[in-house]
Parts: C-alpha cells; structure tokens; sequence
C-alpha cells in the first residue's frame, strides 16, 4: 500500500514544490515594483546575474530554495524563522505575530492605529509635521515648498538631505552603496528631521513606502498625504522638468511605471489623507492641500 502511495505522494510534493517557487518569484517581482527596481538594478545590487532574476520570478529558482523549504517544515518553523540573522526574538514577539497572523487582512489597519495612538507620537506632535507621499511627478516639492512658506515652516525635501548627509548625489550613493546604502541614509535624516523639527513640511522619496521600517516612522511621527495622478501625468511631468531618464533605455518605462504604482497602491493608501492631483493645476492641488491640513 505504501508502495502504491509513493507516486501520489511524489506528484503532491512536486506540485507543492512548483507553487512554493512560483509564490516566491511573484514576491520577488512584487518587492523590486514597490521599491521601483529593474531587473538590471536589482542584479547589479545583489550581485545575481539577470539571467538568474528572471528565472526566479518566473517561479523556476534553484532547488537549493526548496531544500531549505523542506528543512523548516521538518523543523515546523517558517523559512524566515530559518534565515532569520541575529539571536532569536522573544517569545512575546513571536506570539505577537502569531495573534497577528490570524487576525483578517481588514483588520490590522485598525490594529495599527491603535498600536500607534497608544505608543507612537503624541496626535498633537504627529499634526505639526506634514509629510508629503507620492511617485516622482506628483508634485510634492513644488505643493510642499509653498505650503511651507505659507505656514511659516521650514520645508524639508528629504532626498536632498540624504545627498547633503552622504556628500554626494543620488546616483553615485546608488553606484556606491546600492539601495541598501541610500535605504540607511534615508532612515537616519528622517529621523534627523523629526529631532530637530517640531513643525516642518517633508517630501519625501517616492519609494519611501517600500521600507517598512522607515515608513512606520513617517506614518507615526507626521501626518501623511499622498498626493496621487495618474501614472502618464507622472511621467509627462518628470520630462517636462527636463529629466529624461524614466525613458532612457527603457523601452517599457510605462509599463514599468503602472507595474510601480499597482506594487505601492495600498502602502501609499495608508496615508492619513489622499489627494488627486490628476487634471488640476498647482494652484487647485494647493488649494486642496491647504483644506486638508486645515482639517
């Protein structure tokens, strides 16, 4: 009977194997559209081939994958749990996560406000910084540094901080340190931000909302707007500016760009107000923007 069961039980694993290779590639394709990555990037950062890339996220990564799949199931951990570097969390941690994890999807947004308005920044404290979120082309420098002016603020753009930080422009912290180095300096000076500021305008990175960490801290610590169009407005907006590069070498740069917005809808949705800067002129989008921080 066992004997018979074998090929059965060979054809589950295989299939079991198949979609835990397919789920990790969409992650990885999900993760490097949130953060805005090409393929290219992402292979120059890592230091894995693109030829390798495209076969992960295709669902066809390398079998040493599925042994350290099979070794945690045998250990009745996660993969993660496996990876994970540094010594173990605590044990209320771990439970924290498991309550979590079984609460619905619709559910950990309420959990998080509460979590935040019972241990992040006071509300009051939170109000006096506005933080501005969006794709490049939404308009957050030039929304942000008018509204700074009229409040009387200071206004923070907080790439610039990263390169005055860094002493060096963007792309050569990119070059240099890849998007872990520009990760780090991006956390350090928005922290900087909210030591020194109590009241200040911020516009911040696009792909700010990528890295959970650093987004927690705006979220907690400034009150968000994210200021939305539409992925075409985005890209006539960056080129009328004089910056080329979304359309240099990249033939598919539009449909990399929607691919970019769909990975960051719901992380950019987390911001306490939303405004559609689509079809308006600067001055209506400022008038919009006035009212919500009124509000």
């Amino acid at each position: 009977m066992g004997a018979r069961d074998t090929p059965q039980k060979t054809r589950i694993a295989a299939a079991a194997d198949e979609a835990f290779l397919r789920a990790l590639g969409e992650r990885v394709r999900d993760a490097r559209a949130r953060r805005g990555m090409t393929r290219k990037i992402l292979a120059h950062d890592s230091g894995v081939s693109e030829r390798y890339l495209a076969q992960l996220e295709s669902g066809q990564g390398n079998a040493s994958v599925l042994l350290l799949q099979r070794i945690a199931a045998a250990l009745n951990l996660s993969l993660t749990e496996l990876l994970q570097q540094g010594p173990e969390q605590p044990a209320e941690l771990t439970l924290i996560e498991q309550f979590l994890q079984r609460l619905p999807a619709q559910k950990l947004s309420a959990v998080r406000s509460q979590l935040m308005r019972d241990y992040g920044a006071a509300h009051t404290d939170r109000m006096r910084r506005i933080a501005l979120i969006g794709l490049r082309g939404a308009g957050k420098s030039t929304l942000g540094s008018r509204l700074a002016k009229e409040l009387e603020v200071p206004f923070i753009e907080l790439d610039r901080e990263v390169e005055r930080e860094a002493g060096t422009s963007l792309s050569e912290i990119f070059l240099l340190y890849g998007q872990a180095g520009y990760r780090r300096y991006e956390r350090r000076c928005l922290e900087n931000a909210v030591k020194n500021n109590e009241r200040a305008v911020i516009a911040t990175g696009g792909s700010i909302v990528s890295e959970p960490g650093t987004y927690d801290l705006l979220l907690s610590t400034c009150r968000t707007v994210w200021l939305k169009a539409q992925p075409e407005e985005h890209m006539a907006r960056v080129v009328a500016q004089g910056d080329t590069r979304p359309m240099t070498g990249n033939r598919e740069a539009m449909q990399d760009l929607h691919r970019i917005l769909r990975g960051r809808n719901a992380l950019y949705g987390r911001a306490d107000v939303t405004i559609d800067t689509a079809h308006k002129s600067i001055e209506k989008s400022l008038q919009q923007l006035r009212k919500a921080v009124a509000a």
